[in-house]
């Protein structure tokens, strides 16, 4: 007996005529999820995947963790490949499923003859191995609408495929069909989210962070990294470019009206993240904004940011509240890393009572007072760049 992985992709069944297009980035992203683990044949079959280790020294379940973690997969099982052969089929399901039936109450089968050579037709398979399997189980009980465990045979040019229950997959598009985008990510609990969010809709990220020395720390970069880390085992590698980006918060301070202080910061850091975005080949850029959150979210205050932005700017949290993103965040696996109480760039220097109504012009006035085209250029050539993978 042979042991898989089988992958179904869901999303990408619906597409047309650039359907391939969207299958051959989700293989090329699998076998980047599972290079370092050996040697892997993955080929796709209509709406499926099978994943085939070349080796018997693979790790199965560490390739079956990773790719649970692929955008573009909506379910994935492990199972069982055997000889296209009855006896073969019925003398393999009971045991390879053991630890799936064994502690059930209800189960049912299902078949699929793809290869209609197969002597026995869908139905005929389906009961000839549920007679089996409940001679060996007589604790289970046949339950065709809401069984505790579903045995699935599915019947191929090669061989016979037998399975249990399938783990929901990620879901979504396959990380670069849709293009890139830098994510600014900040250390808090919205950005990450952001990130994953976009990701999941087939976005490959770069990320932006601006950081403060000596008013943030060595901690608040290191924090940074460890959400990346975790964003990655979804999206894939992602390369962070770190801006410093003192001197312009001391700018800002020094010579703009309080109230506008965190409006403006955002604006150099909407154009600061556009150049970066533009040189990486990047299409958009993502925020971690929710709609009236704090002041420098409320409408008016998005559209003077938005103002400040070379292209579109996404924001996949605009509408949700706080509990549904720590929801996400705690998924991911980056709620307890975010909490941590390492001062950020955004949390410096914020004014007493910021403006929540702002006009764009009175803020373009504002910051007119600033040599922009110097203090973008010095952080710009400051810049350091980390692949996270």
């Amino acid at each position: 007996m042979k042991e898989i992985i089988l992958i179904k992709n869901g999303e990408l069944a619906l597409k047309g005529l650039n359907r391939r297009t969207f299958e051959d980035i989700l293989m090329k992203n699998m076998r980047r999820r599972l290079e370092d683990l050996g040697s892997f044949k993955i080929s796709p079959a209509q709406s499926t995947f099978t994943v085939e280790p070349l080796s018997e020294d693979v790790d199965l379940g560490e390739a079956f963790d990773r790719l649970s973690r692929v955008f573009g997969i909506a379910a994935l099982s492990r199972a069982a490949a055997v000889e296209k052969d009855m006896e073969a089929i019925l003398n393999t399901a009971g045991t390879y499923l053991k630890d799936q039936l064994s502690g059930a109450s209800t189960f049912k089968v299902e078949a699929k003859r793809a290869d209609k050579k197969f002597p026995l037709k869908s139905p005929e398979i389906c009961m000839t191995l549920g007679g089996r399997i409940l001679e060996e189980y007589p604790n289970l009980e046949v339950d065709v609408n809401n069984p505790d465990v579903t045995v699935f045979v599915e019947v191929r040019d090669k061989y016979a495929f037998i399975r249990g229950n399938q783990l929901k997959g990620a879901g979504g598009l396959p990380v670069g069909s849709s293009g890139r985008a830098a994510l600014l990510i900040s250390g808090g609990i919205d950005s990450p989210v952001a990130g994953w969010m976009m990701a999941k809709r087939g976005l490959e990220l770069i990320a932006v962070h601006f950081a403060s020395p000596p008013y943030t720390s060595p901690q608040a970069e290191m924090k940074v990294h460890s959400l990346l880390k975790k964003v990655a085992a979804y999206s894939g590698r992602i390369v962070l470019f770190t801006v410093p980006f003192t001197r312009i918060q001391e700018e800002i301070r020094k010579n703009c009206p309080e109230e506008l202080f965190t409006l403006i910061m955002r604006r150099y850091m909407m154009k600061i993240s556009g150049i970066i975005a533009q040189k990486e080949d990047c299409g958009a850029l993502v925020t971690g904004e929710s709609l009236a959150q704090v002041a420098s979210q409320t409408i008016h205050a998005i559209s003077c940011t938005d103002a400040a932005a070379p292209m579109p700017v996404f924001r996949p949290l605009i509408g949700m509240d706080k509990d549904d993103v720590i929801r996400l965040s705690r998924k991911i696996e980056t709620f307890d890393i975010s909490i941590k109480p390492y001062e950020d760039c955004c949390t410096i220097f914020t004014p007493k009572h910021p403006r929540t109504k702002p006009v764009l012009k009175f803020v373009e006035q504002a910051e007119s007072v600033l040599d922009s085209e110097t203090l973008i250029a010095e952080a710009v050539a400051g810049i350091k760049v980390l692949a996270i993978k």
